[in-house]
C-alpha cells in the first residue's frame, strides 16, 4: 500500500467515528511519556543539552525521583527518574518529534553535538522505524517535501530513539479547526513562507495583485493546520 492510499484509509477510519453514539467526548490530553534511563543525572545532562525545558526534578527520601523535560513547542513532556518504571533503559523507541522544516531541525541537533541521522524518506512502508542503514530509505527529503514523508532519527545515551517527522499539512480532522497555533518562531516563519508561495500562485491565476492577501493568508494557514481544503 503506498503512502497516499494509507493516508486515505487512515482518514476514512478517523472520520467513521465522527458523530457515533458512545464516541469519546471527555477531553483526554496526552501530556507525559515516561522513558527508561540507567543514569538519571546523565540523561538530565543530555536533554538539557538539547535545549528542552526542565520542568521538574523532584527527589524523595524513599529513593523515588522524577525529572521532567518538554521539547520546544510541545504540548507533551517526557519524564524519567528512579523508581519510575520497570522498563529496560533504552527500550523506548521511535518517539515522534514533529517539525515543519526537517533540514533545519536536523542541523540544529547536529550543531548541539547530537549523533543524528541524515534526512531521509522511506520507499518501503515502515522503513523509518528500521535501524540506520536499513533498506527502504532514500537520502534527502521527500519529493516536494510531501507532508508526513521526511524523517531523521537520533538516540539518547541509553538508546531511547527519537523520530523527527516533517509535517507541513495535517490530514483532515487531526487538529481542531477553530484553533491555530505555532510552537516556535521558526514554525510560524515556515508557515508564512508556504502561504506566500501559494498566494503567489493565486495572484498568477487571477492576473492581479490581491489586496485582501491578509485574509487569504489567514484562511490558508488555518486550513493547512487543520487539514481542511486549501483556498484556491
Amino acid at each position: 500500500m503506498d503512502q497516499t492510499a494509507a493516508q486515505k484509509q487512515t482518514e476514512v477510519r478517523s472520520n467513521d467515528t465522527a458523530g457515533k453514539p458512545g464516541a469519546a467526548t471527555v477531553a483526554m490530553k496526552l501530556e507525559v511519556i515516561v522513558i527508561p534511563v540507567s543514569d538519571v543525572d546523565r540523561a538530565k545532562q543530555f536533554y538539557t543539552k538539547l535545549g528542552w525545558r526542565l520542568d521538574a526534578d523532584f527527589a524523595f527520601e524513599n529513593g523515588f525521583r522524577v525529572v521532567q523535560f518538554t521539547p520546544p513547542g510541545s504540548a507533551c513532556s517526557i519524564q524519567f527518574g528512579s523508581k519510575i518504571t520497570s522498563a529496560s533503559p533504552g527500550s523506548a523507541q521511535s518517539l515522534y518529534l514533529i517539525v515543519t522544516n526537517i533540514e533545519a531541525a536536523r542541523e540544529e541537533l547536529a550543531a548541539l553535538g547530537v549523533d543524528v541521522s541524515e534526512v531521509f524518506h522511506p520507499t518501503a512502508p515502515g522503513a523509518q522505524f528500521q535501524s540506520n542503514g536499513a533498506s527502504g530509505r532514500v537520502s534527502g527529503s521527500a519529493p516536494n517535501h510531501a507532508t508526513y514523508s521526511s524523517f531523521a532519527t537520533f538516540r539518547d545515551l541509553d538508546g531511547n530513539s527519537w523520530l523527527l517527522q516533517e509535517i507541513t499539512q495535517r490530514l483532515p480532522g487531526r487538529i481542531d479547526s477553530g484553533v491555530t497555533s505555532y510552537g516556535s518562531v521558526s514554525d510560524l516563519i515556515a508557515a508564512l513562507i508556504r502561504a506566500a508561495t501559494a498566494h503567489g500562485e493565486h495572484e498568477k491565476r487571477i492576473g492581479a495583485a490581491d489586496p485582501e492577501w491578509p485574509v487569504w493568508y489567514a484562511a490558508y494557514m488555518t486550513a493547512e493546520q487543520s487539514g481542511a481544503e486549501l483556498p484556491k
